[in-house]
């Protein structure tokens, strides 16, 4: 197996403020990643780091073989699918949900004149298919719930085929049922050989899809522990994460932890 990404000694300061310290971290293909830490942990600024969105202050960070700094940033953004709160503002609300995945194509967040291949359109059809959002094709975008939000663009971040899948939070805002169908949908994809090696960013081990094969907790921007996820949640690497006593359950590939009376 060969590392899709890699960062070696990564540190990113901003206003003085140390948000990432030291990483070293490798995600290799076919592998599917949870990272996990209470807020401010530096979950997301760690996943920008990973889709070419931000340059680290100091070490090297690998991304498909490109290094940051010696690629043009634009080239390489196309071969990475992220999914986040942030590039979702950034979506006209009138854009139909159609022109939201197929303008991935051109990595743009809004139709205006360019042209796409009927083949474009089928693809970006039958992935909001698969999402479960494909009757809402002709909806404005503005117009969906926060869970059939979070579904298309999911199915954008996948639309140009990508070799690294980043998923920044994707259930905030979800009921029980939204959270347990995206569940369900991730857990499929995670399951399927031929995807993409993916990094899914959350705050509750209850969103951990079944068939995720390895995690990361972070606290104040350092790694308290990385690896494969039986040996990573645990009671003991949770607790240190999240300065808490922690007790932890797992069943049929599901976990739960709540705090320690």
């Amino acid at each position: 197996m060969s590392d899709v990404l890699e960062l070696a000694g990564v540190s990113l300061v901003r206003g003085g403020k140390t948000l990432l310290d030291g990483i070293d971290w490798q995600v290799r293909e076919g592998e599917r990643w949870v990272v996990m830490g209470p807020n401010g942990a530096g979950k997301t600024t760690l996943l920008q780091l990973a889709g070419a969105r931000l340059h680290p202050t100091s070490g090297v960070v690998g991304i498909l073989d490109e290094v940051m700094g010696a690629v043009d940033v634009f080239e390489l953004r196309p071969r990475i699918g992220l999914a986040s709160a942030a590039l979702a503002a950034q979506v006209p609300e009138q854009e139909t949900v159609l022109n939201v995945v197929v303008t991935a194509s051109y990595g743009v967040t809004g139709r205006w004149r360019e042209e796409y291949e009927r083949l474009d359109e089928r693809r970006a059809l039958r992935l909001l298919d698969t999402w479960g959002v494909s009757r809402f094709m002709n909806r404005p975008f503005g117009s969906l719930s926060e869970g059939e939000r979070k579904r298309v663009q999911i199915a954008r971040a996948l639309m140009a085929d990508p070799e690294l899948l980043l998923l920044d939070e994707p259930f905030a805002g979800l009921d029980l049922a939204g959270r347990e169908d995206l569940v369900r949908r991730l857990s499929a994809l995670a399951r399927d050989e031929d995807a993409a090696a993916m990094v899914l960013v959350t705050h509750h081990l209850e969103e951990v899809p079944p068939g995720f094969t390895h995690a990361m907790l972070l606290r104040e921007g350092a790694v308290v522990s990385a690896g494969p996820i039986e040996e990573v949640l645990t009671e003991e690497h949770l607790g240190a994460a999240f300065d808490l006593e922690v007790g932890l359950t797992r069943e049929n590939g599901r976990y739960r932890a709540v705090a320690r009376q």
